[in-house]
């Protein structure tokens, strides 16, 4: 990747006279520049940037002298940049994960896994992890999961981060790896499958199962992250192939059914196009479109950035690599912040070794997000990122009112309610605003107490607990319930099976299992 941007020299961009009139009326605004001499500098982070619980950006990058950085900077123009850990040697390209335990975690590409906690204290966690370029995600479980580029995937076991190598990968993988509402994680491989890329899950046990194989005309070299929208799709981009073999956009069903949304048109390099060859994947914007970014192509042969709906109806919004929009040839992938503004980095600028930008779209509306993965334990605080949130006088899980427990201006601590059931997080603020989430969380399931704890067969027992609605199956030492009713969330009313056995009860939900602690002795 770093080699095509070797060959875009600043003399050939001195030539582009005129800047590029946006299309529509997203404002963008560079408000950073990276300097190898002051700072870290080429930021190729191949996830997003992520937020903290100050509301400020975090990242890392690629150059600094002798090695890379992890930063912050500020949302605001004019942003604030700092450097909180200089690395010896090692070149991150991975950007950084926020995980539900307050720490970011993140990769170098000479096989170090590491816990960063601010303000500046990092721990390796692991070392000679095979080239990792993506940061891991955590999963449904809580422990984090990631996919190397050589193809290996990993465990990374939380809190002590105990490594555990799981299966290998159809081929190589560049970016995070995506938690989807089904559980399992998702990905993809710029190379394997029939050799042109292919969408694999990845499910906590550390099986893997290609879900698509790209053949060239589809699509190719899928090098960006996947992204789920609110109607269940995954959603993504290739690098290469599509109608003209300079990259598409597809969406793509959970058991991998795919559809073609766009095909580029561009020749990598020309001038007179909508560009050419994503390496990064797509923001799922609370607007409802898709955003997105290209390498290559644009008026400048240095990317474009533009705008998709779920059906495919594509504009270009600005050309990259002109003194007025200065980020060229970008790798990473936009983000929402929580003040409703998308932030993205490049690799290059126009007269700089990187950039930091801001697209403001014509419809600004703030958003929330919850610091960890989308599945939940009823019962467990939660931090939930957002601003002006000590005017928050009450957050419902799926309109079930949560407790709070404090916070700031940028976070705020709630528990999950224990009757919680699937859906968005909604803040209600003091001024009657109301703001949620733009991803559903989903409660997984939670076995308080059993009433009572023995009994003969046909005995009803109350489980109690959280995270009980749309169970499908309870078990009493192993042996089925043929009879049993969801009351509410918190309490299944079940019999005792016939052959049942002395045993842990289990709940089956869609969003997993639950067993009890107290063991149900069969008299």
């Amino acid at each position: 990747m770093a080699s095509r941007k070797k060959l875009v020299t600043l003399s050939l961009m001195v030539m582009l006279c005129v800047a590029a009139a946006p299309l529509h009326a997203q404002t963008f605004q560079d408000l950073y520049d990276f300097n190898c001499n002051t700072g870290g500098c080429i930021p190729i982070d191949y996830g997003q940037l992520t937020q903290g619980a100050d509301g400020n950006l975090y990242g890392t990058t690629q150059g600094n002298n002798p090695g890379g950085t992890i930063f912050k900077v500020t949302p605001s123009a004019p942003a604030v940049y700092t450097d909180l850990w200089l690395f010896d040697r090692e070149s991150p390209q991975a950007g950084l994960t926020l995980a539900s335990d307050g720490n970011f975690y993140g990769a170098t590409t000479d096989g170090t896994l590491f816990r960063f906690t601010p303000p500046n204290t990092l721990t390796t966690l692991h070392t000679s992890t095979g080239r990792p370029t993506a940061a891991p995600v955590e999963g449904k479980d809580g422990n984090l999961y990631g996919a190397t580029f050589s193809g290996t995937t990993y465990r990374l076991t939380l809190p002590a981060g105990t490594f555990k190598q799981l299966s290998n990968a159809p081929g190589s993988v560049t970016s995070p790896l995506l938690l989807a509402s089904d559980g399992n994680l998702y990905g993809t491989t710029q190379d394997g499958g029939n050799g042109n890329g292919t969408v694999f899950c990845l499910t906590t046990t550390g099986s893997i199962t290609p879900i698509y194989k790209f053949s060239g005309s589809d699509g190719a070299a899928p090098i960006g992250p996947l992204t789920q929208g609110r109607d269940g799709y995954l959603y993504g981009t290739t690098s290469a192939g599509g109608d003209n073999n300079t990259g598409e956009v597809f969406k793509m069903t959970l058991s991998g059914t795919l559809t073609k949304l766009h095909s580029f048109d561009s020749l990598i390099g020309s001038s007179n196009n909508d560009g050419a060859a994503p390496s990064a994947g797509l923001l799922a914007a609370s607007d409802g479109f898709f955003y997105g970014v290209n390498f290559d192509g644009g008026s400048s042969g240095g990317g474009t950035l533009f705008q998709i709906t779920t059906s495919g109806v594509f504009n270009k919004l600005f050309d990259l690599c002109f003194p007025a929009v200065p980020s060229c040839f970008p790798d990473t992938t936009l983000m929402e912040h929580t003040n409703g503004s998308f932030y993205g980095l490049s690799s290059v600028g126009f007269a700089s070794q990187g950039t930091f930008y801001r697209l403001t779209p014509l419809n600004l509306s703030e958003i929330l997000r919850v610091a960890g993965p989308i599945f939940v334990h009823p019962g467990i605080p939660v931090e939930i990122l957002g601003n002006n949130l000590t005017h928050v006088i009450n957050v419902s899980f799926g309109g079930v009112q949560a407790g709070l427990q404090g916070g700031t201006d940028t976070f705020l601590i709630a528990t999950v309610p224990m009757a919680a059931v699937d859906g968005f997080v909604t803040a209600t603020f003091d001024s009657g605003l109301q703001i949620q989430t733009q991803s559903a969380e989903h409660i997984l399931p939670l076995i308080t107490n059993l009433d009572p704890t023995s009994g003969p067969v046909g005995t009803p027992v109350g489980i109690v607990g959280g995270g009980l609605a749309g169970a499908t199956k309870v078990t009493f030492g192993g042996k089925k319930a043929t009879q049993f009713t969801v009351v509410n969330p918190t309490l299944i009313q079940a019999i005792v099976p016939t052959r049942a056995k002395t045993g842990k009860v289990v709940v089956t939900t869609p969003n997993g299992t639950a067993k009890s602690k107290q063991t149900f002795t069969v008299t």
